[in-house]
């Protein structure tokens, strides 16, 4: 299984977020994306999940074109944003029982009970949303992404408020991904952390793809020219 996009390019008003970028993220192996602030990151992961149509180019998944309009193709999908889409009102399990309904699950608590238990917060499934940590939200909102046992997981900065032992179950949870044939694609600040989970990284800047290497070897340091004008664009 193989996600792939050509030429996508991604408009707000006078700026350019995307600009004819190509990637590809193979099942079975996590991708990571590295890049300044403002380099076009989040937008990359929304264009390949279908939460934001490009402008210009198209995703595929084995040489078939995806679209978010397809439900089909959101039904793929696992999506980890900076929002966690969750109700704060309701409890987490509750939140996990709804959407699960979207995606045709049972209703089934003990559902909820054992994809918390995937990502560390099997004690969190009877408490509102408004009254957890953020890195309680997180594990939350990784829970509900893992709910209908998606074969593309997308992931914006998710050890964003997670302590030492939530990040070290996320990571555990993402290998456990990656040996089942999943394609997963991490957008992250860490540079250490991304190389270390990832098979493949990419560099984003002003929203073009400015290093796409192997992370076997690398070193953050070895990114780092890339974030600035100085980089050299690497196949």
């Amino acid at each position: 299984m193989t996600l792939s996009a050509r030429g996508l390019v991604c408009d707000y008003g006078p700026t350019r977020a995307l600009d004819r970028v190509d990637i590809d993220a193979a099942g079975g192996s996590i991708l990571a994306v590295f890049g300044p602030n403002g380099a076009g990151k989040t937008t990359l992961l929304r264009a390949l999940s279908g939460e934001r149509r490009p402008d210009a180019g198209e995703v595929t998944l084995n040489g078939a074109v995806v679209s978010g309009s397809d439900p089909a193709w959101r039904a793929r999908v696992g999506l980890v944003s900076h929002r966690t889409g969750l109700y704060r009102k309701l409890t987490v399990g509750e939140n996990l029982a709804f959407f699960g309904a979207l995606h045709g699950i049972n209703r089934d608590r003990q559902m909820a009970v054992r994809v918390l238990d995937e990502v560390g917060g099997a004690d969190l499934a009877d408490v509102p949303v408004e009254k957890l940590s953020r890195g309680q939200r997180q594990r939350a909102a990784l829970a509900r992404s893992l709910l209908h046992d998606p074969d593309v997981l997308f992931l914006d900065e998710p050890f964003t408020g997670l302590d030492p032992g939530g990040a070290s179950t996320l990571e555990a949870m993402l290998q456990a991904r990656r040996e089942a044939g999943t394609v997963v694609v991490l957008v992250t600040h860490d540079l250490e952390r991304g190389l270390k989970l990832a098979d493949r990284a990419v560099v984003l800047r002003r929203g073009r793809r400015v290093l796409d290497t192997e992370s076997s070897g690398r070193e953050a340091e070895d990114l780092l020219p890339f974030f600035t004008a100085g980089g050299t664009r690497v196949q």
